[in-house]
């Protein structure tokens, strides 16, 4: 087995997975049975590039743990070879990436320009910003809170009717640039507000009552790379001092138990968690929105994907919060509310626990900050298409994520504090 696995660094020295053509890579479900299969997984990441999917990175995993990644066309061959020989149990969750990527775009939408039901680039989603407050004046503002390593405006939109000391719930969507199908759910849950505001009594009661302040993407330097350069990308895109490597993985950058665990000091890693708190210009200016308007915001809303998870904290320390049971109830009434328009079914719990211990997110960060119900959404699915969600989902994902959001919402607005 160790002559195949010095076979297979001999082959990838010379391949990186940065092409642009996705063609006959894989992506590979294993699940490791006990530390010797955990470190045929170390050995395989430390002799060619592997992209962890989930978890994020191989330090991570342990036996019995779900662990899918993905490796380059070059080397699939080898390292299915190795899995077989040394009898790790795995699936082929994707057998050519290339095709899953084409297979996304498959929107029956037929438009040029921005649709709900489409994946929409950073240009269309920027207009779009623009456009909705311009139609909705009396329901949505649009503001800039700062702006990119590339210098790009970070455009933050306010939703709810005009009232004297409305408190508020902070949304964003698009940390990590790959996971398209967040920013998908932003713009649809400002499209669901307008569309549905005086008709829905639930969302007309919210908007009256408080405020929403949407973030549709934070990444923004890293989503448009992966529109032009690399679809996988996951970071930022700031320069590395002394490194060759770029950017920085935003949901390891905010000053909670920062870097202690399940982050990487190695500017090369997907989890990179920076070189101190706050060092991305995009962390800092989601962090001092929210430190001005601490004393309205009383929810933190993250969307990721992929895994059908409701999360809170916390995920840099096993320790439970102090609010857990009621954030427990919550995640769990809120889990049934989503399952209940297509079935689709949510894990629920505090981070490290339900998932992996992770330090730097924005969620503990925020819960840390005092803002009490503080949660982290990991959209669809379970992995048949992971990060690369076709486009006739994006309409189920977003119609059930909307009544978990409603009810949060709501069991917020009656239990301000």
């Amino acid at each position: 087995m160790w002559a195949l696995l010095v076979l297979i660094g001999a082959a990838s020295v010379s391949a990186h997975l940065q092409d642009l053509s996705f063609n006959g890579q894989k992506v590979f479900r294993v699940i490791p049975q006990n530390d010797e299969q955990v470190e045929i997984l170390n050995s395989l990441a430390s002799i060619m590039q592997v992209d962890f999917w989930q978890p994020d990175s191989v330090t991570l995993v342990r036996p019995k743990m779900q662990v899918d990644f993905r490796v380059g066309a070059e080397n699939s061959f080898e390292v299915e070879e190795l899995l077989k020989e040394s009898g790790v149990e795995y699936q082929v969750l994707i057998d050519n990436l290339q095709a899953a990527l084409d297979a996304q775009f498959d929107s029956q939408a037929r438009t040029a320009g921005h649709s709900y039901e489409k994946y929409n680039n950073w240009d269309t989603i920027a207009a779009w910003t623009a456009d909705i407050a311009a139609q909705n004046p009396d329901l949505i503002s649009r503001s800039v809170i700062g702006e990119t390593y590339e210098g790009r405006p970070m455009y933050l939109l306010k939703m709810g009717k005009s009232g004297p000391n409305k408190k508020a719930i902070f949304m964003d969507c698009g940390f990590h640039a790959r996971e398209w199908i967040s920013p998908a759910f932003c713009q649809w849950f400002v499209k669901e507000a307008v569309e549905t505001y005086g008709k829905d009594t639930v969302m007309t009661t919210l908007l009256d009552k408080l405020d929403f302040y949407v973030l549709p993407v934070l990444n923004i330097d890293g989503y448009i790379y992966t529109w032009t350069n690399d679809r996988m990308w996951r970071k930022t895109r700031s320069k590395n001092a002394n490194s060759s490597c770029y950017g920085t993985d935003p949901n390891r950058n905010f000053n909670a138990g920062w870097c202690i665990t399940g982050a990487s000091k190695n500017p090369c890693s997907a989890t990179y968690c920076g070189s101190a708190p706050e060092s991305e210009k995009e962390t800092k200016a989601l962090a001092d929105f929210i430190r001005e308007h601490l004393s309205t915001i009383k929810a933190y809303l993250t969307i990721h994907s992929y895994s059908q998870l409701l999360l809170f904290p916390y995920s840099y320390t096993y320790t439970l919060p102090q609010d857990y049971q009621e954030l427990n109830s919550i995640a769990s009434a809120a889990s049934k509310e989503l399952a209940s328009l297509y079935k689709t079914k949510y894990t629920y719990g505090p981070g490290a626990e339900t998932i992996y211990p992770a330090a730097g997110g924005s969620d503990d960060w925020a819960y840390d900050q005092g803002v009490k119900y503080s949660f982290t959404f990991e959209l669809r699915d379970t992995g048949r298409y992971g990060f690369l969600l076709p486009e006739s989902q994006i309409k189920p994902t977003c119609e059930e994520t909307v009544l978990a959001v409603k009810y949060i919402a709501n069991y917020v607005l009656e239990h301000l504090y």
